[in-house]
């Protein structure tokens, strides 16, 4: 091969990666489309509440709905736990989930082995909900050591 076909293969591989965004880290158009199943979280939010979140959707939301929104069958606690709701103070909160409201189908979460920093996480989630400082859908959360270990 010759030294200016060698340069031609050169100049029109560098054209194809180019057209295709795929040269300095460039993403291809196509990548950078926002994915309707997945958007990009509106709320980066602490560890604890993040856990909460996640607790919250592992154990409460089938019936208080996605996000504390509430349900036909149980209420949105996102209402509850507003100033002057039904569920004014934490310990309230973790009275109600530890004891559960048996005659209206709530189990008593403490009996079926939820722990206590689980439900104090729970809170802090629904409470920013409540308070307008966490949005609906699923939140980010800030970078920050892992649970349990000292940032030391």
């Amino acid at each position: 091969m010759s030294t200016s076909s060698t340069s031609w293969s050169a100049c029109l591989m560098t054209a194809v990666l180019v057209g295709l965004g795929l040269t300095a880290g460039v993403r291809p158009a196509y990548a950078q489309q926002r994915d309707p199943n997945h958007p990009a979280p509106l709320d980066t939010i602490s560890v604890e509440a993040y856990q909460g979140w996640k607790q919250f959707e592992l154990n409460c939301a089938r019936c208080h709905g996605e996000y504390g929104v509430g349900t036909s069958f149980a209420p949105a606690l996102i209402v509850s736990l507003k100033d002057g709701g039904t569920i004014p103070t934490k310990e309230l909160f973790i009275q109600t989930v530890c004891a559960g409201r048996p005659e209206k189908g709530m189990p008593a979460w403490c009996s079926l082995g939820l722990e206590m920093d689980k439900i104090q996480n729970i809170y802090a989630y629904l409470k920013g909900r409540a308070d307008g400082k966490i949005h609906a859908g699923r939140p980010g959360v800030k970078a920050g050591p892992e649970p349990g270990k000292s940032s030391s």
